[in-house]
């Protein structure tokens, strides 16, 4: 039986995009005979089959103290234990699997700042960023796959961060694996739309024929709610169309509220707060809109061009590579531009238009399911754990 180690804080079904990924990969690999280790903070409980480590880590630390005690006890308690692969996730120093959910730190961090619209504070952030232990300490244990020997196998989950990779740490790419991540196919789909589009649309005040953009998001300034904002005051200006803008997620701040009073948008936001269920809001919304400073590779915008949502978000996004301009979606520039942002989002007013995009969307969104990602996983895994005896 083939032996792996697997590392992230927190293992949960329902936790956000990397703990979901990994929680579902250990399902795969339970299920595939793989005796699985999990190392982390804490588990959900799935997979049954799996055996799982507590790294036991005090409260009251500094989060950088945090990171590098994970980090090294991690090590301490892999190292040396025979595993045949040991996956890393960017937040451990021992692996000889490695595949970053967050890029490259400091592209991303660099990428993030301008969600301050202010220069001279986007200019204080950098610095203070730069001085921070938890900057250096992220930047240590990230780049530890490419100072170790041998170097583990390396694989991006989109061609941004393939391409950041390469760039930043001065390596060949075509040595990095790309595989992207995966969303399950079965439960993101356009027959969410037969079964469940019509009440949640009513009960938000949307009419026959009004556009739904929709955003979702548990930051809304780091995802790019501002020049959203600015881009809808621009549409109902235009008189374009009918719409409403659909905000899942995380509550709004309150200068976020002023503004959309100021434009004179309280009837077209609609702030629904948190949710566990995205399939209604997919079912029952038109475009998926999300202009994120950064993302390495949004899983939302995949669900939802599985489910028939065309898709507009920026060139710092890495699910971005899947989306073809004006087919089934549109790539904005970064920092996003609410004036390029407004051009985008107008051309869903075309009942053609947006009907032709929802079927390419749903195309491409399907090609990239969970099972596929799990393949291409298990793959590497199988000729790692072939080509050597186990992890030292």
């Amino acid at each position: 039986m083939k032996t792996i180690a697997l590392a992230i804080e927190n293992f949960s079904m329902l936790g956000g995009g990397a703990e979901f990924l990994a929680s579902s990969l250990a399902s795969k690999l339970v299920e595939r005979g793989w005796e699985v280790h999990l190392f982390g903070l804490s588990w959900d409980g799935e997979p049954p089959g799996a055996t799982f480590h507590r790294i036991r880590i005090p409260r009251l630390l500094p989060s950088w103290v945090k990171m590098l005690l994970f980090a090294l006890r991690h090590r301490s308690m892999v190292k040396g234990k025979g595993f045949d692969v040991v996956l890393g996730f960017g937040n451990t120093i021992f692996m000889n699997v490695y595949q970053s959910h967050g890029g490259v730190h400091r592209f991303s961090t660099s990428m993030k700042v301008y969600s301050e619209a202010n220069s001279f504070l986007r200019l204080l952030k950098r610095v203070l960023i730069a001085c921070s232990p938890k900057d250096k300490t992220r930047h240590w244990i990230e780049s530890a796959p490419f100072r170790i020997e041998p170097r583990p196998r390396i694989i991006a989950i989109s061609e941004m961060v393939r391409d950041d990779m390469a760039s930043f740490y001065g390596i060949d790419k075509g040595i990095i694996e790309l595989i992207y991540n995966g969303i399950d196919t079965d439960r993101y789909n356009i027959g969410l739309r037969e079964r469940l589009r019509g009440p949640l649309r009513a009960s938000m005040g949307l009419k026959e024929g009004d556009i739904a953009f929709l955003f979702i998001s548990y930051d809304l300034r780091k995802k790019g709610i501002a020049p959203l904002i600015e881009a809808a005051a621009r549409l109902q200006k235009f008189g374009t169309g009918r719409f409403k803008l659909v905000v899942v997620g995380e509550t709004p701040y309150p200068t976020l509220l002023r503004r959309i009073a100021w434009l004179g948008l309280e009837d077209t936001v609609i702030f629904t707060g948190p949710t566990k269920n995205t399939g209604e809001y997919y079912a029952n919304c038109d475009v998926l809109v999300l202009p994120t400073f950064y993302d390495a590779c949004s899983l939302v915008v995949i669900e939802a061009m599985a489910c028939g949502l065309p898709s507009i978000t920026t060139t710092a996004n890495g699910a971005s590579g899947i989306i073809t301009n004006g087919k089934d979606g549109y790539v904005i520039s970064h920092p996003p531009n609410f004036n390029e942002l407004t051009d985008a989002m107008k051309a869903f007013f075309s009942r053609q238009t947006l009907e032709r995009m929802s079927k390419e969307a749903s195309s491409t969104g399907q090609r990239y399911s969970i099972e596929r990602n799990h393949r291409e996983m298990l793959r590497v895994f199988h000729e790692v754990a072939g080509g050597s005896s186990g992890a030292a």
